[in-house]
């Protein structure tokens, strides 16, 4: 969409941004600072495309990751638990625990969470959810850390803002990185501790260069290109 249509803040913003440079994640982060703030807290968006194939199973990257300094928001956490374990997910910060109660109120409707976690015991209850939950991104699995033995633990980090994340269709990962109202330090370690996660999970079959394309931006901003070594 060309910049005539955007709004004046967008525009303003755009000023700061020079088309088709690749800033250094320093300078990013500055930038992204001089643009103009809206009346709410924006977040901040980072999205990062990868020299992946997702059809294949060993490059379709998922995982959880928590930021050093979380992203400014707190998740509404259920957790799938029974006995002692689920008084101790209370106290963790879970909004709601149990069994086959808690899986019979979400399928009547209630959704009023963000994040589902699951002791593997309670995959029987939560198998039946499928067609509620996997829309929605809230289906509990192993390779997002929310089927776990650690229950308890789960709901703490989950609670304080740790995010899942997955490659989409065309190979790139989109998450929040924090807020405009963060300190440039704050944004550039989380956005430093992301980076250096992912090219920690750098398929072996992939040639070349790995992260192609990274970009930062706020709710309302535009977009600003970062170089990233590799």
């Amino acid at each position: 969409m060309a910049n005539k249509f955007r709004s004046k803040k967008y525009r303003e913003g755009s000023k700061h941004v020079e088309v088709g440079r690749r800033y250094s994640i320093e300078e990013a982060i500055e930038i992204l600072a001089k643009f103009p703030k809206t009346k709410f807290d924006e977040t901040v968006n980072l999205a990062v495309k990868l020299n992946v194939d997702p059809r294949k199973a060993e490059q379709n990257l998922r995982g959880a990751i928590s930021l050093p300094h979380g992203v400014g928001k707190a998740q509404r956490v259920v957790a799938f638990v029974e006995g002692d374990a689920a008084e101790k997910a209370l106290a963790a910060g879970a909004v709601a625990v149990g069994g086959a109660e808690l899986a019979k109120r979400i399928e009547e409707g209630w959704m009023d969470f963000d994040k589902a976690i699951a002791h593997p015991s309670q995959m029987r209850h939560v198998g039946r959810l499928g067609k509620v939950l996997g829309p929605k991104g809230l289906m509990p699995t192993p390779k997002a850390g929310t089927v776990t033995e650690d229950v308890v633990s789960a709901v703490k980090e989950f609670a304080a803002g740790k995010l899942e994340f997955r490659t989409d269709a065309g190979g790139n990962i989109h998450m929040p990185l924090g807020k405009r109202s963060f300190s440039n330090a704050k944004l550039l370690d989380n956005l430093k501790h992301v980076l250096d996660h992912l090219k920690g999970l750098r398929p072996s079959a992939v040639k070349g260069a790995y992260i192609e394309k990274v970009s930062l931006s706020g709710t309302m901003t535009p977009g600003v290109h970062v170089a990233v070594e590799q």
